[in-house]
C-alpha cells in the first residue's frame, strides 16, 4: 500500500502543477476549479493510503524481491448470482430519467432503489447466530 499512496501523492503534485499552469494560461474558472478539486480528491486518497499503509502488513507490491505469485490468494467473497445490482441500476436509470422528463419520475424510482439496496445489504443475512 505504500506504493499506491506514493503514486497518488505524486499524481496530486502533477495535478496541482497542471491546475496552476492551466489557470494562469486559460483564465477559465470552471476548468481551473475542476483541476483544483481533482487535486484535493487525489490528496485525500493518497493520504488515506499512506496513512493506512503504516498499520497494514507489507504487501508483495511493497517488496523489491517479490514475485507475481506472492500476491496470489483469496481476494474476498463475491456473490455468484445476485439480482440486486440489476434493481439498483434500473432504479438509478429511472431516477436519472427524472432529471430529463420531470421530477415526478423520481417517486417511482425511489422504491426500486430502496428494495435493491435493502436486498443487497441483507442478501446473506440469516438471522442472529446463537453460539452457546
Amino acid at each position: 500500500m505504500k506504493f499506491q499512496g506514493k503514486l497518488f501523492l505524486w499524481l496530486a503534485a502533477f495535478i496541482l502543477a497542471m491546475a496552476i499552469v492551466y489557470g494562469v494560461w486559460s483564465h477559465e474558472a470552471v476548468g481551473t476549479t475542476a483541476l483544483f478539486m481533482s487535486f484535493g480528491l487525489t490528496v485525500m486518497i493518497g493520504f488515506y493510503l499512506a496513512f493506512t499503509a503504516r498499520r497494514a502488513d507489507t504487501g508483495a507490491m511493497d517488496r523489491e524481491d517479490a514475485d507475481v505469485a506472492d500476491d496470489a490468494g483469496e481476494l474476498g467473497f463475491f456473490s455468484p448470482h445476485s439480482w440486486q445490482p440489476l434493481a439498483l441500476a434500473s432504479g438509478g436509470a429511472i431516477f436519472f430519467l427524472a432529471i430529463i422528463f420531470g421530477w415526478w419520475l423520481a417517486y417511482f424510482s425511489a422504491p426500486i432503489i430502496l428494495v435493491g439496496l435493502f436486498g443487497w445489504v441483507f442478501e446473506y443475512y440469516r438471522g442472529e447466530s446463537r453460539t452457546q
